[in-house]
């Protein structure tokens, strides 16, 4: 019973370490923007420029220390470098539950979303077993006992884990699970489809009685319903609070919102434009690749004499930033704005350029990997 309970500890451990690390190297920019977001709360934001290369480094570790479990080799370091890495993991979850700092962890990307209470259960299972097995680390037997083939795979996972990080950091997600994949339907994603419910929400007051100093807390039904907003002896303190009474359907694209220097709202007529157009995004002019922006005007320049496509970038820089970014890169791109959340999400790369025809995502591109203006003339746009 005890290698069975030792085995099933050391399969199950391995197989998600590595299962997680291989989910967040399949997207490190995403994972690097969820670290930025804990630098954030725990007032490390210097860190911020660093969270890319962090982010590799993790899904790595956490890979190699999933396959060295699996193999059982050098049991002893192992299971210290598992326990020292879930004994912080947990105790990052449970602050962001505890706090609600953070809304979502991050452990297995966007692949398997979970609530901060959800991951820390889930460190927690974790946390004893790996403790068990650091206990047990004298009994765990190794696949081999040559010490050159222990070299040999130990070399290989790594080199495997960072070759596949840094392709999907050059090029894009292997597997995209973001609402912006290809051949998703934008507007579709930005509406409640029929008979569906959005969340629920109520307004919580906190009243004072001026006499008596009496305080009670009171939703924004019964407030109206008690006439309780008649009597001048009640006033209500502080701001009300927006509260969620019931979860609805989860709106997949809700934050996407497009418009000019002037603030005009530009949306509906950019992502629904029923012929093909490009559309480049950079959340973050002052951290883009400028030269892939020379590749970009020139593909511009041609798709729009040959098929009057419509070239736009959408970035979250101020107007005058952006427009002296335009001028300095003699950009034939018009400008739109959005928030960088949306924007981060829309391609993992910057710039990076997205084909639409009526509100679909027909392909997408990183900054390493741009078509020529060939490619996209004989794949999409002369058919």
């Amino acid at each position: 019973m005890k290698n069975i309970a030792l085995n099933f500890c050391r399969v199950f451990v391995g197989l998600l370490f590595i299962a997680s690390g291989l989910i967040k190297a399949n997207d490190p920019m995403g994972f690097g923007y969820k670290l930025q977001e804990y630098f954030d709360v725990f007032h490390i934001a210097f860190l911020g420029d660093f969270a890319t290369g962090i982010a590799m480094l993790l899904c790595i570790v956490e890979i190699v220390l999933g396959a060295l479990l699996l193999c059982g080799f050098w049991p002893k370091k192992v299971t210290m470098a598992l326990l020292v890495t879930i004994i912080f993991f947990t105790f990052l979850t449970f602050v962001s539950a505890f706090f609600k700092v953070v809304t979502s962890c991050g452990c297995f990307g966007d692949a398997i979303p979970l609530t901060p209470w959800q991951s820390f259960g889930k460190d927690v299972v974790l946390l004893l077993m790996i403790v068990y097995l650091y206990l047990q680390r004298d009994r765990i037997s190794a696949l081999t006992s040559s010490a050159a083939l222990r070299t040999a795979i130990l070399v290989c996972v790594t080199v495997l884990s960072l070759g596949f990080t840094l392709y999907t950091y050059y090029a894009l997600p292997i597997v995209d699970f973001l609402p912006y994949k290809v051949g998703n339907n934008v507007p579709a994603l930005m509406k409640l489809p029929a008979g569906q419910k959005g969340d629920e929400y109520e307004i919580l007051y906190q009243l004072k009685h001026k006499s008596t100093g009496e305080t009670k807390s009171m939703n924004d039904k019964l407030y109206l319903k008690s006439g309780i907003w008649e009597d001048d002896n009640w006033e209500i303190v502080g701001d009300p609070e927006r509260r969620l009474v019931k979860k609805g359907y989860d709106i997949k694209i809700k934050d996407l919102n497009i418009s000019d220097a002037s603030g005009t709202d530009y949306t509906k007529e950019l992502i629904e434009n029923p012929y093909y157009n490009l559309v480049v995004v950079a959340y973050d002019l002052r951290k883009t690749d400028t030269a892939a922006f020379g590749r970009i005007n020139a593909l511009a320049l041609k798709a729009a004499e040959a098929f009057n496509v419509r070239t736009v970038m959408l970035t979250s820089n101020a107007a005058q930033d952006a427009q002296s970014f335009s001028e300095r890169n003699k950009l034939f791109i018009e400008i739109f704005y959005a928030d960088a959340v949306p924007l981060k999400s829309m391609v993992r790369s910057s710039p990076g350029l997205l084909l639409f025809k009526n509100g679909v995502v027909v392909d997408k591109w990183s900054a390493a990997f741009l078509p020529d203006f060939e490619t996209l003339n004989e794949k999409y746009l002369s058919r």
